[in-house]
């Protein structure tokens, strides 16, 4: 029998952290062994495959050269761990995947800027907080998203008051709700890729558990 897929996913450090549950039930229903990565939960020191970013606190405003907003609460520590997993990631160029916050986090890492607050920006969605699947998505026909689910429009969750304002490098947008606002990000050598909502929490529609399935077999070279 081959050696099982080991996927880390980071995340806030609390007890009851139900994106890490999910994330977790989510690859391991893919074919894979999820690893918890917090400031609390530190790797139990086997080699990853692959990686995931999760979603949470916001960024601090010091990591893409913007002064502090008041609505933006962040978690420096958390900041400086992850900034530490998705460098070494790169440098091991292994599939990494952000999750909304992680998204965010990725194309900061790579020198991208962030929205503090895209609450201002809003005009034809609504910025309303919530788990089901309400927000309108456009993918572009010709991306890596788009054939791993299988559809150009999609329905998602919001959970996120920050977005991605200008990618980093090698980072190219793909896709976008209502406002333009960005929502989903992937690379040009097609080992990262970044979503704003949060799949985790939708894995019960064919077109969101197909994202998982397809980054454990990313790490299978399929």
């Amino acid at each position: 029998m081959g050696k099982k897929t080991r996927i880390g996913i980071t995340g806030n450090a609390r007890r009851w952290s139900p994106s890490w549950w999910c994330s977790a039930l989510a690859i391991r229903l893919a074919g894979a062994t999820p690893e918890r990565i917090s400031v609390r939960h530190l790797s139990n020191g086997k080699t990853l495959d692959a990686l995931i970013i999760g979603g949470g606190d916001d960024i601090s405003p010091e990591y893409y050269d913007e002064d502090t907003d008041n609505s933006v609460k962040f978690d420096l520590k958390r900041d400086q761990l992850e900034i530490e997993w998705i460098r070494k990631a790169l440098n091991r160029d292994i599939p990494l995947m952000g999750i909304c916050r992680g998204a965010q986090l990725i194309n900061v890492v790579l020198g991208g800027t962030l929205y503090q607050d895209i609450r201002p920006l809003r005009r034809r969605t609504y910025n309303r907080p919530g788990l089901l699947p309400t927000k309108q998505v456009r993918l572009s026909p010709d991306s890596q998203l788009a054939r791993i689910v299988g559809k150009t429009h999609l329905r998602v969750n919001s959970l996120h008051h920050q977005a991605i304002k200008t990618t980093g490098t090698d980072l190219q947008v793909v896709g976008s709700d209502l406002d333009e606002i960005t929502q989903a990000i992937e690379s040009k050598k097609n080992k990262i890729i970044g979503v704003q909502w949060h799949p985790e929490y939708l894995i019960y529609l064919p077109s969101q558990f197909a994202l998982f399935r397809w980054f454990v077999n990313r790490t299978r070279g399929c």
